[in-house]
C-alpha cells in the first residue's frame, strides 16, 4: 500500500478536526485544499470569503496565480463527494455529547436568499428573496437545522431551482418546490433518526395546508407561524381572523388581562422579556381538535408586527384527562413558545454567522461547485461547536507577530514524515494557507487569530439565545 503524502497541517484543533475527514480524499492537494478552505473561511469577517481571498491574493491579477488555480480546481474539478463530507460532518455532531440531537430541541426550516448576478450560474433566477425583501435576481436556499438553547447547526441543504428553469417548467418530473424540499427534508431527519420535539417554519410553510398533512401522516409534531390575517369560515358577526380573536379576548391590562397569559422569555445574557399568550377557540383550532392556534405577543392591546407571532401546532394541550390518548407529550403556553422562540433564535443569529463564513461569496457557476462551498460553509459552522468543546492551548510559534508583507518563500510547518520521501515528494509547499491565516487577522497574531474569530462567532451566538419560558401570575409586573 502506497504511503500517503503527508501535508501541511492546519492549527489545532482544526487540524484534528480535519483529520475525519481525510478518507474522502483520495490525493494530498485535496486535503490540503480541504483545510486551507477551512482556513479561510474562519478569517474575520473583513476579508472577502472569495476564492481569491482565501488565498490572500488580488481578485483579478490574483486569479491567475496557481496557489487561487489549486483551490478553484479542489472547489469545481477535484473527485470528492459533497454529500460524503456532510455525512462525516453530522456523524461528529451526533456522537459529541455536546452537540448531540435531544428529544427537546427542534428542526427548523430555513430560507436564504443571495442576490447573484447574470444568467449562467446554477439556479439563479429573478426570485423573491428573502434576505433582500424583494424579488431579485439570485439564488434560493433550503436548510434544515437542529437547535435547543444550547446550540444549533445545518442538517440539509439544497438549492432551490425555479421552475422557469426546467423545459416544461412546473410539470417537469424533476421539478420541486420550497415545500417539497423542506417536507423531504423533515422526512429524511426522521428517516436517519434525529430526534426533535417539533418541526419550526415561518408562515410560508405554516400557511401551506399540504405540508401540515404530510407532517401529521409523518407523525410529526411542529409549530408554525401564521399570518395575522389567517381566517377560515365564519359568520360575518363573527370574528374570524387569528388577529380578531386575540383582540376580543379580553384584554384591559396586565392586572386585567382576560385570556391573556403572562409568560417570562429568558435569555441566556440574563435579560428578559415579558409576553403575552391566548388560546385560540374558534373555527377549526382549539385545545381539543387536530390543531391549535396560539397568539403571543409583548403587547396584547396593539398586538405589535415585530413582536406577535400567531402561531399553529398539532401538539396537543395539557388535559385534566389523564386516559385521553396523545400522539405527542402535551405542550403548554410556554413549552410552544420556547419552541417557536428557538426558530427566531435561529434565523437572526444564522444570517450573521452564514455571512461571516462568506456563504454567498462564492465565485463559481456550476451547481457542483456551488454545493460543495455550501458544504465547506457547514463544516466552519460546524467546527465552531467542536472547538467549543475540544479546546487547545495554541503552541508558542502560533503567538508569534506576524510580518507586514507576506514571505511566500518561507514553507509552512512539514510534519517529519516529510523527511522519509523522495524527492520529489518533497515539494517545497508555500506559505499559502499560513498566509491566509497569518495576514488577513486583525490582532496582528498568527494562526491563532483564526481560533480567536471562531471564539467571536461562538460568543455572539450564545449570549443571544433564550434560555428558557416560564409562566408569571397575571398580577406581577
Amino acid at each position: 500500500m502506497t504511503k500517503r503524502r503527508a501535508i501541511p497541517t492546519a492549527p489545532e484543533p482544526l487540524e484534528t478536526y480535519a483529520r475525519h475527514f481525510d478518507e474522502l480524499f483520495g490525493k494530498s492537494n485535496q486535503r490540503e485544499g480541504f483545510r486551507q478552505y477551512l482556513e479561510g473561511l474562519l478569517l474575520p469577517s473583513e476579508r472577502n470569503k472569495t476564492l481569491t481571498g482565501l488565498v490572500n491574493t488580488e481578485p483579478l491579477v490574483g486569479a491567475q496565480l496557481p496557489r487561487a488555480q489549486k483551490l478553484q480546481w479542489f472547489l469545481s474539478e477535484a473527485d470528492w463527494d459533497a454529500r460524503q463530507v456532510q455525512g462525516v460532518r453530522l456523524k461528529l455532531l451526533r456522537e459529541d455529547p455536546a452537540t448531540a440531537p435531544n428529544a427537546q430541541g427542534v428542526l427548523v426550516i430555513d430560507e436564504t436568499g443571495d442576490r447573484k448576478d447574470g444568467d449562467k450560474t446554477a439556479h439563479v433566477a429573478r426570485q423573491y428573496l428573502g434576505n433582500r425583501g424583494k424579488i431579485e435576481n439570485g439564488v434560493v436556499s433550503v436548510t434544515s437545522l437542529w437547535a435547543d438553547e444550547r446550540v444549533y447547526y445545518p442538517l440539509e441543504v439544497e438549492p432551490y431551482t425555479p421552475e422557469g428553469c426546467f423545459a416544461k417548467g412546473k410539470n417537469d418530473p424533476v421539478f420541486r418546490t420550497k415545500l417539497k424540499i423542506a417536507f423531504e427534508q423533515v422526512k429524511q431527519a426522521t428517516q436517519e433518526g434525529i430526534l426533535f420535539r417539533a418541526v419550526v417554519a415561518d408562515n410560508f410553510y405554516g400557511e401551506d395546508r399540504g405540508l401540515k398533512r404530510g407532517l401529521r401522516e409523518l407523525n410529526v409534531p411542529y409549530v408554525m407561524a401564521l399570518k395575522p390575517s389567517h381566517a377560515w369560515y365564519h359568520p360575518e358577526e363573527v370574528a374570524g381572523t387569528l388577529q380578531d380573536v386575540a383582540q376580543e379576548a379580553g384584554w384591559v391590562s396586565p392586572e386585567q388581562p382576560g385570556k391573556w397569559v403572562r409568560i417570562v422569555r429568558r435569555f441566556r445574557d440574563g435579560s428578559t422579556q415579558e409576553w403575552w399568550a391566548v388560546e385560540i377557540v374558534s373555527g377549526p383550532y382549539g385545545p381539543d381538535k387536530k390543531e391549535r392556534a396560539i397568539v403571543a405577543s409583548t403587547d396584547p392591546k396593539t398586538l405589535p408586527d415585530l413582536s406577535t407571532w400567531y402561531l399553529v401546532t398539532n401538539l396537543p394541550a395539557p388535559t385534566e384527562r389523564p386516559g385521553r390518548e396523545m400522539p405527542f407529550s402535551p405542550a403548554s403556553l410556554e413549552e410552544v413558545l420556547r419552541l417557536y422562540g428557538l426558530r427566531m433564535w435561529v434565523e437572526q443569529s444564522y444570517k450573521h454567522v452564514k455571512h461571516a463564513l462568506g456563504w454567498s461569496q462564492y465565485q463559481v457557476r456550476s451547481d457542483q461547485a456551488i454545493q460543495r462551498h455550501w458544504q465547506l460553509v457547514c463544516c466552519a459552522f460546524s467546527f465552531c461547536w467542536y472547538h467549543a468543546s475540544h479546546p487547545c492551548v495554541p503552541s508558542p510559534a502560533d503567538q508569534l507577530l506576524t510580518p507586514a508583507e507576506p514571505d511566500l518563500s518561507s514553507e509552512r510547518d512539514v510534519p517529519p514524515e516529510r523527511g522519509q520521501m523522495g524527492k520529489k515528494n518533497q515539494q517545497a509547499h508555500k506559505h499559502e494557507a499560513a498566509g491566509v491565516l497569518a495576514y488577513g487577522t486583525a490582532s496582528g497574531t498568527g494562526m491563532v487569530g483564526t481560533l480567536d474569530h471562531v471564539a467571536a462567532l461562538l460568543e455572539r451566538l450564545v449570549v443571544t439565545a433564550p434560555s428558557s419560558c416560564s409562566p408569571e401570575p397575571s398580577s406581577s409586573t
